[in-house]
Parts: C-alpha cells; sequence; structure tokens
C-alpha cells in the first residue's frame, strides 16, 4: 500500500512529464529520420559525425525494425515510442521480479519499479528516448529463458536487440558456458536474417561498414563514460588509460573463472545475475563507447543482492551504484572545476567501484579458501555452505545444520 502509490507517480511522471518535454539531448530524432529516409530512398548513413550531436548509428537491421516509426508524424511517432519504452520498462521490472521468484502481488514488484524509474539511466531513457529499454528488455527475457531451458527463445530475445544494438552480445558466452548451444543459433539468425532483408532495400547500406563502423571504433571524448572515452577527455596518459583497461579485464577474467568454477551448478540464478553484470560492466569500461544510461543493463547485477553469497553485499559496491544510477547533478557555481570533475567522472568511477567491489570479494573469498587448504571438492561445496550459514544467521542460528564435505 506505501510502494505502490509511490512508484505509480513516479512511473507517470518519468513518461508523460519528463519523457514528453524532453531535453536537448534528443536520441529519437535521428532514428526517425533514418528510417524516414529508409522508407523513401534516401541515404541513411550520409551523417557528419564531426558534429556532436546524436548519430544514428544502428546496422540495417536496426533501420528495418525502427521504420514502421516513420509511417507516423514525428511527434505521434515520439509519443508512441516513449508509451511503448514505458510499457517496456514496467514489463522489464515484472520479468526481473519473476526472475527472483517474486510475483506481482508482493513488495517487491512496487520497489523495484519505484527504484528503476527513481535512476538517471530509466529517466533519461524516457526523457533522450532511445532504445535502451527494449535492450533490457531482451536482457531480462534472454536470462528467464536460459534459465528455464528454452534455450531458442533465449535466442531470440538476444538476436532481436543484437539486430538493432549488439551491446548484448557479450552475454552469449553465458550460454555456451552452460551447454544451451541451441540458444546460439537464433541469437545469430534473427539479425542476419534481418540484415539480409534490410541490405538491398536501403540505398546506401554499405556506407554502414564503410563510414558508420570505422566511427563506432573509434574513443569519442563526449558522451562516452568509458576509460578511455574519460581518458581522451580529461587528457590521461595513453599508457595509463591502456593499463586501466587491462587491469580490469583480467579482473573481469578472474570473476567469471570463479563464478563459473564455484556457483554454475550450486546457484545457477547467482552466476547468471553476477555473470552477465560482470561482462556488461567489463564492456561499458574498456570498450570504446559507454554511456551513462548503460547501466540500466545492470539491474540484475545489483538485485543479486537478494541472493545469500552475493558479491554486491557490501557497502563500496553501492557507493558505485550511486555513482553509476543517482539522477543528483554535481554542476556546482561555488566550486564550478570540481562539480564538473565529479560530474563528468561519476559514471566510469561508479562502474570501476562496482568491478572492485566484485572482484575483490570475489578474491577475498577465494583466498580465504585457499587459506583454509580447501582442496577442489571442499571448494565445490563452499558456496552451499556459505548460504546455509547465511541463512542461519538471518534467522538467528547460532549453528547452521552441517553440511557433510570430503573432511567429513
Amino acid at each position: 500500500m506505501i510502494l505502490w502509490p509511490i512508484s505509480i507517480m513516479m512511473v507517470l511522471h518519468r513518461s508523460v512529464i519528463l519523457g514528453v518535454d524532453g531535453a536537448r539531448t534528443n536520441d529519437f530524432r535521428p532514428v526517425y529520420l533514418a528510417a524516414w529516409r529508409f522508407l523513401n530512398d534516401f541515404p541513411v548513413y550520409a551523417e557528419n559525425y564531426d558534429t556532436v550531436d546524436p548519430h544514428y548509428l544502428y546496422p540495417p537491421s536496426g533501420t528495418l525494425v525502427m521504420a514502421p516509426l516513420a509511417t507516423l508524424d514525428y511527434e505521434d511517432a515520439r509519443w508512441v515510442f516513449i508509451a511503448l519504452s514505458t510499457i517496456v520498462l514496467v514489463l522489464s521490472a515484472y520479468l526481473l521480479v519473476r526472475l527472483f521468484g517474486y510475483g506481482i502481488g508482493g513488495w517487491q514488484m512496487p520497489a523495484v519499479l519505484l527504484f528503476f524509474f527513481s535512476t538517471e539511466t530509466v529517466t533519461n531513457t524516457l526523457v533522450f528516448t532511445n532504445f535502451n529499454g527494449f535492450v533490457l528488455l531482451g536482457l531480462l527475457g534472454f536470462l528467464l529463458m536460459l534459465r528455464g531451458r528454452h534455450d531458442w527463445w533465449a535466442g531470440v530475445f538476444i538476436g532481436l536487440t543484437i539486430a538493432v544494438k549488439p551491446v548484448l552480445a557479450p552475454l552469449l558466452l553465458l550460454a555456451l558456458l552452460n551447454r544451451q548451444w541451441k540458444a546460439i543459433i537464433p541469437a545469430a539468425v534473427v539479425p542476419l536474417a534481418l540484415l539480409v532483408i534490410a541490405w538491398p532495400m536501403g540505398v546506401d547500406s554499405a556506407d554502414f561498414v564503410h563510414r558508420t563502423l570505422p566511427y563506432l571504433s573509434e574513443v569519442r571524448d563526449y558522451y562516452n563514460s568509458s576509460i578511455a572515452g574519460n581518458g581522451a577527455y580529461f587528457g590521461v596518459a595513453d599508457w595509463l588509460v591502456l593499463l586501466l583497461r587491462a587491469a580490469f579485464a583480467l579482473m573481469a577474467v578472474f570473476s567469471l573463472w570463479f563464478l563459473y568454477r564455484y556457483y554454475r551448478r550450486t546457484d545457477e540464478l547467482l552466476w547468471l545475475t553476477v555473470s552477465s553484470g560482470v561482462l556488461l560492466t567489463t564492456e561499458f569500461l574498456v570498450g570504446s563507447l559507454g554511456q551513462g544510461y548503460y547501466s540500466m543493463l545492470l539491474f540484475p547485477l545489483l538485485a543479486s543482492v537478494l541472493l545469500p553469497g552475493s558479491p554486491m553485499r557490501n557497502w563500496p559496491a553501492w557507493l558505485g551504484v550511486y555513482g553509476a544510477f543517482a539522477f543528483d547533478s554535481f554542476y556546482s557555481d561555488r566550486w564550478e572545476a570540481f562539480g564538473r570533475m565529479m560530474e563528468y567522472n561519476k559514471v566510469t568511477m561508479g562502474w570501476s567501484l562496482i568491478m572492485v567491489a566484485v572482484f575483490c570479494s570475489l578474491l577475498f573469498r577465494y583466498l580465504d579458501l585457499r587459506k583454509a587448504g580447501a582442496a577442489g571438492p571442499l571448494l565445490e561445496e563452499w558456496p552451499r555452505r556459505h548460504r546455509a550459514a547465511e541463512d542461519a544467521d538471518a534467522v538467528g542460528c547460532d549453528d547452521p545444520t552441517p553440511v557433510t564435505t570430503v573432511n567429513g
């Protein structure tokens, strides 16, 4: 009763007021213009990439998916897209709740909605009117279908997002590691089929390869919270940028190995949600482009805090969440230089702190086991014993039910 009215009003405010009002940054306009040009046989990929305005960067398959929008007037199309995005975000909140085994009748659903729509990532997705809400839906559909062993549908969900934005492509590693090979087939076939259909329909489809892909591979120094983009803006030495990128890549390798080795069979939900968050955060930090509103794709990682043994159960991780998700602005009239530095660094520092917290949590866990002289079979038993201990602590037991190990 407390959470539902607040969360509903938050949804309405972010979509009807802030979303419809819009902002100076308008991600929808280049998409609409590209769709209109595509339907009317004009060049789609003839933009001037030297400007800092939002550019159209979707492949021809994404243009085909967006083309129906251009059958409406611009303002009508934008309102329809905001409405669809809001519905998709609410549905994503429901799927996240279902992923963790809860229903719509508990406190979890309105709490998730309230958290979703209080963040910068969801708010600016509606205000800037971009495709990220649909990517989040594809992510959650993919994780749900993988858990339910509906491999073909898992591939369809992620394949549709890859056709427009390939940001979720690294998550196919999870399907490979879990031996769910069938998910890879539709994940590749769906975007490829859409590309084959769209390619001859565009008058300049080849320019996506010759002009747009090279631009995407460049590190731009504006609206870019990746390590390379942040370094380019602040003039950080190339060797330090490379060192930081390598360090976070190595953190990800260890974290993914530890999670796969000791959690895939004992706690698949924890393995999926944390591993997906590690893969995506590493992509945002180490890749050439990471934008703040990509953070919404880390919602499953954040929700893993509900699970015993989650590496998100520490305060440094949530300080990082504040940096990556908070709607607060640090621009200051009194401390102009400091405020500007904080504003332009908050997402990069937030992602970095999340990664460091997850890595350190898993590393200390591993080192404790090594120090205790645990052998391989005992290590595999550890996550289950650790959860039993945490559950016992939660209900006030002094001695959780012992679990038999190789040492008896």
